[in-house]
């Protein structure tokens, strides 16, 4: 599971946009912690951060990437170097993504296939 971080942690007015940094390492610690919501069996969990939250360092059960550049073009890019006997899931609600992502052949959910129920 490939999970946009800027964009899940964006889909909740939280005051996320004064520490974005601290955003990310939240989501991250709760996804590392709980898991994904609805998901059995073991699930690798890749964040992707950007901008102000690149540095933001993996922990055990969610492997960070940093964006060299756009968010969007880093995931595009995992997902076309993923493995092609694991299905591939992209959380995030970005249309253009979302579209980039399924030719491809990744399954897309929306933020709150990771936020807590």
């Amino acid at each position: 599971m490939i999970v946009d971080a800027a964009n899940v942690v964006g889909s909740v007015p939280d005051g996320w946009w004064r520490d974005r940094r601290g955003a990310a390492e939240r989501l991250r610690d709760r996804l590392a912690a709980e898991g994904v919501p609805g998901r059995t069996g073991p699930v690798e969990v890749v964040l992707v951060v950007e901008g102000a939250a690149r540095g933001v360092e993996s922990v055990p059960g969610v492997r960070v990437e940093s964006a060299p550049g756009s968010g969007d073009d880093h995931m595009v890019e995992l997902v076309a170097g993923a493995a092609r006997d694991r299905p591939v899931l992209v959380v995030t609600a970005d249309r253009e993504l979302r579209r980039r992502v399924t030719e491809l052949g990744a399954e897309v959910a929306g933020p709150r296939a990771v936020r807590p129920r």
